[in-house]
């Protein structure tokens, strides 16, 4: 698919309030029970994929991809078609509320292919996605920030939020985690030696 650059991904989590703006994305991709949320909104994407049960009558002017293995979710299985479709930029909708072990399911499959693609997840409140381990996010100013660690994080490093990190290590074992934080430069910076960290910047 020639300069088809990204995507954005709907999940059938919790519907957002307010349509993202689509038109900055080169593909819109849902699994089928997001496509029920979406058509009641007129949203059309370009592709369906999953095990196609949630939908009572597929359209046939849209293309679909059965996959009924249900050893995956269909969050990974779109991911991984998206994945060997050339793209690795991904904004991610609706993958929270309605089901958290769904929304704890769909982390697990982020962090599993965190080096594989640039994951964003998008909800009416907040974006969130597992960090490099160094990363930079620019116009954050007054911004709230919060750096969860999944479970570790080893010798964190901040500059730009209001309570900085000096080599502290996060452990969500230990509830050593950096919640609540704000952001009071218009850039962060973040770094850590060992481990997985989430970062969830407001909207």
């Amino acid at each position: 698919m020639p300069d088809m650059k990204k995507v954005a991904l709907f999940l059938n989590g919790e519907k957002p309030k307010n349509n993202p703006n689509l038109e900055k994305y080169d593909w819109v991709v849902c699994t089928d029970g997001a496509y029920v949320f979406l058509s009641k909104s007129q949203i059309e994407p370009d592709l369906i994929i999953g095990d196609l049960d949630s939908i009572e009558s597929l359209p046939s002017h849209i293309p679909h991809i059965h996959t009924p293995d249900q050893n995956f979710t269909d969050f990974e299985k779109a991911l991984s078609h998206i994945i060997k479709s050339g793209f690795i930029d991904i904004d991610v909708f609706a993958a929270n509320g309605l089901e958290q072990d769904h929304f704890l399911g769909n982390l697990t499959t982020a962090l599993k292919y965190k080096n594989k693609c640039n994951l964003v997840f998008y909800d009416d409140n907040q974006m969130y996605f597992f960090t490099n381990k160094q990363t930079k996010v620019d116009d954050v100013l007054d911004k709230m920030v919060s750096l969860f660690p999944f479970p570790k994080a080893t010798k964190v490093f901040t500059k730009g939020l209001k309570y900085v990190l000096n080599g502290q290590t996060l452990n969500m074992k230990k509830n050593k985690i950096g919640t609540r934080n704000t952001a009071i430069e218009e850039t962060i910076k973040i770094h850590y030696k060992k481990g997985n960290l989430l970062l969830f910047i407001e909207l």
